[in-house]
């Protein structure tokens, strides 16, 4: 079983569940991944492909009034 969660370079990326038998099918889901805003690596084990992704989360909104202090 695939690792749910790796860390490349200190940042930390999330498996997408599926388990590819080809680097195609794996880079193809990638592209429409990083079209979507992620950034995405590709690793292989055992002779399948995973794809880990993650992104950064570039705002917050927080919606309705503060807890009164």
């Amino acid at each position: 079983m695939p690792q749910n969660v790796l860390f490349i370079d200190r940042r930390k990326f999330m498996w997408d569940g599926e388990v590819r038998d080809s680097r195609a099918d794996a880079e193809t889901r990638k592209t429409e991944c990083e079209t979507q805003g992620f950034e995405t690596q590709v690793v292989e084990e055992e002779g399948k492909f995973l794809l880990y992704t993650r992104r950064v989360v570039k705002e917050v909104v927080v919606e309705g009034e503060p807890p009164p202090a």
